[in-house]
């Protein structure tokens, strides 16, 4: 019988090479995996060299391979039910704000009989907030000064009265805002107030109906009403 440097027949050795590269490139359930790694070790045992055995770090490596390859699958199906999880808790989260109203990201206002509310996000403190209102034409309508505000979510209502006091008409507008701390610039963006009629789940996680503002992820809302 020819053996190589390791102990092991020229033949064993071709079948363990195949089956090593079987195993690497199969996607199989961790039963099978182990299951042909008992068959070839018994294999490998069978057909060794009395005189010149099988190197125990070999043996000790493979093993090492199939704990591995047992431990991936079972952390991946761990790692599916939290997902699975995570996603069930985050759609009963969801439906309960189905008829509420949720600020997110936007630019938008919508004036109505009572006036309208709108928000912004600012990244740092800043001494001097200005949010400006804009018409359908992106003629400013009203200018608000929130002076100092802090890090953070902020809201500001709207009465209906442009700068000249006349009152305008229901519908929507533009917003923009300026935040500086001194002379320094504050990065602020400005949040629109929307109605959830409906959510909707998929595997890519749970997203909410805001009707005319389309579809945003739950993780997007930034205020709840």
């Amino acid at each position: 019988m020819t053996t190589s440097t390791s102990g092991v027949s020229t033949s064993t050795q071709a079948l363990i090479d195949a089956a090593n590269g079987a195993v690497a490139k199969t996607k199989s359930t961790t039963a099978d995996a182990q299951d042909r790694f008992l068959k070839l070790l018994t294999t490998q045992l069978k057909n060794q060299d009395p005189l010149n055995p099988m190197d125990n770090a070999q043996m000790t490596s493979q093993l090492a391979q199939i704990s591995t390859v047992d431990g991936i699958e079972k952390l991946n199906a761990t790692l599916q039910k939290l997902l699975s999880s995570s996603v069930d808790g985050e759609a009963m989260q969801a439906a309960a704000l189905v008829g509420h109203q949720v600020m997110v990201a936007g630019n938008g206002l919508q004036l109505g009989d009572t006036g309208a509310i709108g928000g912004l996000v600012l990244t740092s403190g800043a001494d001097q907030v200005v949010v400006t209102i804009k018409d359908q034409n992106g003629l400013a309508m009203r200018t608000l000064n929130l002076g100092n505000l802090d890090a953070g979510t902020h809201n500001f209502a709207w009465d209906g009265k442009t700068d000249a006091g006349v009152q305008a008409v229901n519908g929507s507008y533009g917003v923009s805002v300026a935040a500086n701390r001194g002379t320094e610039k504050v990065t602020a963006e400005t949040l629109e107030l929307a109605s959830v009629s409906n959510i909707n789940r998929s595997t890519q996680g749970v997203t909410l109906d805001l009707g005319r503002l389309g579809l945003v992820r739950f993780s997007d809302v930034k205020q709840i009403f």
